[in-house]
């Protein structure tokens, strides 16, 4: 990775403004690199970059030839795991730990999508006597992937490794606030021997750099994740040139808990559902709700865990890193600033290390109970290490409670009753389902996305290939 730069048609590029923007660590504040400030022109540069290659030597490959390319950069990814992790910790501040975990998955992905690159087949449909009806699947042609700062590698995995799977070329613009990890990717997919343009990233504000891919007329299609805000702007200025978009908005994603659930194997997970990056997980399991006979019970073990969490800089490797940067720290600081005033009760909390940098953007995990089910630390995404617990007395409630917020992303249920296992995930409105576990490891293949204000449209999985085609229906009469 060459610091301040672009990477355009597989070469490193300048920034046409010449500015750049700072790499800031989250554990102490610190800068520790320049980035490139990308604009309309970069982006334009990478867009033609893109497309040459799309209409080229790109293009040009077979399905098996694609998927051999992917499987090179899935290799070097993997023997590249630690520096990844360790630029992929400094630059977001989680734990080394869960740094490595997503250089795992970023070579997984890589991995799984070139197994699937060939394998993406068409129909043939009974029709006429007479014809032949048949359907393929054609890429999009340049897509446009916004990253953002909490998983980058897992989500560049997840997004790009579909797009180019399925002969799509790709043009990603990555947050401000973590993106050199990725950088890095694309120098070792130079290495793997992908096409000069086939994998453009240009860094830089989202207001900038990003507005200027979403809107741009050369893109076929997005693929963003971020928050419901930002995914309602990129979907407007899609939407002058009819660009389709995948959106990825986040949750405020239940665990549901009854009395016959067991806690030995619930708790580790409900606690590190909420604390895994700090939150700062679209899909954190935010919300516990527990069935009234259980309540305290649970609560009591909760804070038992919730007092033991230690909280510190990335390289410590401890449960719970940094939050992103201040702007994030100042937000999850007003929602529990605002339970005080509430008087919702804080029930524990975790500790900060004596030896953690004062600059660093931390907030300690907390507990908190009898959360009323209208308020905004129930309703809304606070993306930091705050768990919202509130008790039910019936399935009905619980199912009540679990719907009744916006969004729709995931959602665990926690019981040994077979029939209220099938009843609530027929009922519960998200696009996960997990019983008697929660995110099932990460689940490379397992289809990821929303309902309602969480997004729409399908990532990881094999069903993410088809996000990612176009379906096109050949009908030839031979009478």
């Amino acid at each position: 990775m060459e610091e301040a730069k672009h990477f355009i048609g597989g070469e490193w590029q300048s920034p046409a403004s010449g500015e750049t923007l700072a790499a800031i660590d989250p554990s102490s504040g610190q800068p520790f690199a320049q980035l490139a400030r990308g604009n309309a022109t970069d982006i334009n540069d990478a867009v033609t970059a893109a497309r040459k290659a799309f209409e080229g030597s790109w293009g040009a490959l077979s399905a098996t030839e694609r998927g051999r390319l992917l499987f090179a950069l899935s290799g070097l990814v993997g023997q590249h795991t630690e520096e990844l992790a360790q630029l992929e910790a400094r630059d977001t501040g989680k734990p080394l730990k869960q740094a490595r975990a997503d250089a795992a998955a970023l070579a997984r992905y890589f991995e799984f999508y070139a197994g699937a690159a060939d394998k993406l087949h068409g129909e043939t449909l009974p029709y006429q006597a007479g014809y032949t009806v048949l359907t393929v699947r054609e890429p999009h042609g340049v897509t446009g992937h916004i990253v953002p700062w909490n998983y980058p590698m897992q989500i560049f995995g997840r997004s790009v490794g579909a797009a180019l799977a399925t002969g799509n070329a790709c043009v990603v613009k990555p947050a401000e606030d973590a993106c050199v990890s990725l950088l890095r990717v694309a120098e070792l997919a130079r290495v793997a021997g992908l096409p000069a343009g086939a994998l453009n990233i240009v860094t830089g504000l989202g207001h900038e750099a990003g507005a200027a891919l979403a809107s741009h007329p050369g893109i076929d299609h997005i693929s963003f994740t971020g928050s419901p805000q930002t995914g309602k702007l990129v979907t407007q200025m899609a939407a002058e040139h009819h660009v389709p978009v995948t959106l990825e908005l986040g949750g405020k994603s239940p665990q549901i808990v009854f009395a016959d659930a067991d806690f030995d194997a619930a708790l580790p997970v409900l606690v590190a559902a909420i604390v895994q990056n700090a939150g700062q997980t679209c899909s954190a399991g935010s919300r516990v709700l527990i069935e009234r006979g259980a309540y305290e019970p649970l609560i009591d073990r909760l804070a038992a865990s919730f007092g033991k969490l230690r909280v510190g800089p990335a390289s410590a490797d401890l449960d719970c890193g940094p939050l992103i940067n201040e702007k994030q720290r100042q937000r999850v600081r007003g929602f529990l600033d605002e339970a005080a005033a509430s008087r919702i009760a804080t029930v524990a909390s975790g500790r900060l290390e004596a030896d953690a940098p004062s600059g660093g953007f931390y907030e300690v995990p907390t507990l908190l109970r009898d959360v009323p089910p209208q308020s905004r630390l129930a309703q809304e995404e606070v993306f930091g290490p705050v768990l919202a617990a509130m008790p039910f007395e019936s399935e009905e409630e619980a199912l009540a409670l679990a719907n009744g917020t916006l969004y729709g992303l995931v959602a665990g249920i926690w019981t040994r009753d077979g029939a209220r296992q099938m009843r609530l995930a027929r009922r519960v409105r998200a696009g996960q389902v997990f019983v008697n576990n929660y995110g099932a490891g990460g689940g490379v293949e397992l289809p990821f996305g929303g309902t309602r204000h969480s997004g729409h449209g399908r990532e990881k999985g094999f069903e993410a290939l088809y996000g990612f085609t176009v379906l096109k229906t050949i009908a030839i009469r031979h009478g």
